[in-house]
């Protein structure tokens, strides 16, 4: 959003990079995730795209890195795909190794016992934030629950904290992975659906200029629209950003439920843009489905014949996103 658009509704900053909206169920989860965070295991937090779990996932760092009661590392690795218990274990080092001179063994076994070694040292509990952790394998996974043992046999205390799309939380369910998923505290991050109302008029407090008010920028029922059409704080951001940039054009304000619906897009709550909104890409689909790109397509797109599409809804439904 450019100057021009601020200054003809009153804004005094944009949408984008605002602080986290603090409920009281999210000062619980985050009191009760922290706690949890010294007990060692896994814990993972899950949310739909847009809904400020990574956000979250910064404030506990920094609350847990500023009480100092236990010792903050990151896996920092933006290609999750790669990730394996290698990667992890570097991440670990990095984060708890004081001396730069030091070296990570190559050898599996040395690099092993060297952490350790090391986890002894500390008087405190570990805890490893992952981000993105959708996209970890599954043996990636199970590695990280037999090094949390490991380190419990010598002593120490490790928590492993993930956070991802609802994929994350499904996947862990999975009877396959029974060995990760029932050793798993799951928090979900869906509790602002019930708050679309209070996150809108937070919005125009962080944004607007001291003397303009949200019914100067917007009228009610298009608010109401905006926000019964949409799911996450990413999107309301989003579309009412656009909002704005189309009525400025014309000259209008407040936004009308007119130029809301205008910029709202038709597939907007279609089913690929749910699936997607909780981790499903394709890729995910077509093992879920057990079938190819194309016909993953063609059952997005209603396309297939009824007896196979009624065979992938059966499998889609079992998810809990439609």
């Amino acid at each position: 959003m450019n100057n021009e658009i601020m200054q003809f509704f009153g804004l005094s900053r944009s949408f984008y990079n605002l602080p986290f909206l603090e409920t009281e169920v999210i000062k619980r989860q985050v009191e009760n995730i922290k706690l949890a965070s010294r007990t060692g295991g896994i814990i993972a937090l899950t949310g739909m795209v847009g809904s400020g779990k990574t956000t979250l996932l910064w404030k506990i760092q920094q609350q847990l890195f500023d009480e100092k009661q236990v010792l903050v590392c990151r896996s920092l690795s933006t290609d999750k795909k790669r990730v394996n218990i290698g990667t992890l274990y570097t991440a670990l080092f990095f984060d708890l190794v004081k001396d730069k001179n030091f070296k990570i063994p190559n050898q599996a076994e040395q690099r092993e016992r060297k952490l350790l070694e090391l986890v002894r040292k500390q008087d405190k509990p570990i805890v490893l934030f992952i981000d993105e952790a959708h996209d970890l394998a599954s043996q990636t996974l199970i590695s990280l629950k037999r090094l949390i043992e490991l380190v419990h046999s010598s002593g120490g205390n490790l928590t492993v904290i993930l956070a991802g799309h609802p994929k994350l939380g499904n996947d862990l369910r999975r009877p396959i992975m029974e060995e990760i998923g029932a050793r798993t505290q799951l928090f979900q991050l869906n509790h602002w659906v019930e708050n679309k109302e209070q996150y809108g008029s937070w919005l125009f407090k962080q944004c607007c200029q001291k003397d303009v008010k949200p019914a100067d920028i917007i009228t009610p029922e298009a608010m109401n629209l905006l926000i019964n059409s949409l799911v996450t704080p990413l999107q309301i951001n989003h579309y009412l950003t656009i909002a704005m940039e189309q009525a400025y054009l014309s000259d209008t304000k407040p936004i009308s439920p007119e130029i809301i619906q205008s910029v709202l897009v038709p597939d907007l709550d279609g089913i690929e843009a749910r699936l997607a909104r909780n981790g499903y890409n394709l890729q995910a689909l077509c093992e879920i489905l057990n079938s190819r790109p194309s016909e993953v397509k063609s059952y997005l797109l209603g396309q297939l014949n009824t007896n196979k599409n009624a065979e992938f809804s059966k499998e889609i439904y079992k998810l809990g996103i439609i």
